[in-house]
């Protein structure tokens, strides 16, 4: 029997994608599906940025298909194409950023900065064009971790260009005050300050731009949740259960307000000794996936106490650029692949797609 394209559309119904979880004709992806005699050829394309799994899916999609009967070979064409999706209600998108992704937690001290700033560079490594927006404006940390330094440029005396690092677009309070100055600021000249570093900034065609939140659940972040056109949330905790009991508010806050929980990380979940390599839960055991389990959110992963880790934040090359090949850098971009696919599940946003209709009197 000669080969048809309803031959290849149900060998792919069969094929789960490992990182989606779903099949590629469920996620319509498979595109452009051509058979001529024996020789298949079709597009993939990955609602995620995929560079370091494209070639695995590729191989795996063409395995399958030249398991089809009467094919000969198969030409399977791997790309992505990260679209903006939706926010909460009655916020505008930014211009140039199709995703915001907020990083949060609900207390200092966890990790979530580098968390961040890990993530934002895992997903540059995906493929995806990546900004970082710091936005604790007491405590900005983003400029060492990047190891940027300088001021931003200005074309015309009031957008500001974004700063680069590592291939990542960024903006920080730390770029235009000196290191050692406080912001002693009362709340609503902080959401200034951050309404102004996120709209005023020339942000360049961004796939996702990561939000780096300051620690807590104030008047400050609730005011941010609710102005800043976010897609979706990472909560970053620590085993332990105090730190959990404010990761809880975190998430709940996010909530309150419409914005999708793309899940959790842990951080700091496991001690390796780095001279006898014996393993010990310092700060306690299984405290993020139970805090999923509670809410119905996803676990994305946990991440060592490892002193490369913050070694490598420090001094301005995070773990993913520092060490591509390490097993913390895998964790980070496993992460990321998990964040992309969550935002890639959420609804499209088509405002950017209608035309804007001015009526004139003619």
């Amino acid at each position: 029997m000669p080969v048809t394209e309803q031959n290849v559309q149900s060998a792919l119904k069969e094929l789960i994608d490992p990182n989606t979880q779903k099949d590629f004709i469920a996620t319509k992806s498979a595109k452009n599906i051509k058979v001529d005699g024996g020789k298949v050829s079709l597009d993939v394309v990955l609602p995620y940025p995929a560079r370091m799994v494209a070639s695995e899916i590729q191989a795996m999609i063409e395995n399958k298909i030249k398991a089809v009967d009467g094919v000969e070979s198969v030409a399977a064409n791997v790309t992505w194409k990260v679209v903006a999706h939706s926010v909460q209600k009655g916020v505008k998108l930014v211009p140039g950023v199709k995703n915001i992704i907020a990083v949060a937690s609900g207390k200092g001290g966890v990790g979530k900065s580098t968390t961040a700033v890990n993530l934002a560079l895992a997903l540059a490594a995906e493929g995806a064009r990546v900004g970082m927006l710091d936005a604790d404006i007491y405590g900005p940390s983003q400029p060492t971790m990047l190891g940027i330094t300088g001021r931003p440029e200005s074309a015309d005396g009031q957008s500001l260009e974004p700063m680069l690092g590592h291939g990542l677009q960024a903006m920080s309070i730390g770029f235009l005050i000196d290191v050692e100055t406080p912001m002693v600021w009362r709340g609503p000249m902080v959401t200034q300050a951050l309404e102004q570093l996120l709209n005023q900034t020339t942000w360049k065609d961004l796939d996702y731009l990561v939000v780096d939140l300051p620690p807590g659940t104030g008047d400050i972040q609730l005011t941010l949740a609710q102005r800043v056109p976010v897609t979706g949330a990472v909560i970053v905790t620590t085993p332990q259960d105090i730190a959990l009991i404010d990761a809880r508010k975190g998430l709940k806050m996010f909530e309150k307000v419409g914005v999708p929980i793309l899940g959790v990380v842990e951080n700091m979940s496991l001690h390796i000794c780095s001279k006898c390599g014996h393993e010990e839960r310092i700060f306690g055991e299984g405290g993020g996936e139970r805090m999923c389990k509670d809410y119905g959110v996803e676990f994305l992963g946990g991440l060592p106490l490892d002193i490369h880790i913050r070694e490598d934040a420090d001094t301005g090359k995070p773990s993913v650029v520092a060490d591509p090949n390490s097993r913390i850098a895998e964790i980070y971009r496993a992460i990321a692949r998990r964040v992309a696919v969550k935002v890639g599940d959420l609804a499209v946003d088509h405002s950017s797609k209608f035309p804007s209709i001015v009526i004139q009197n003619s």
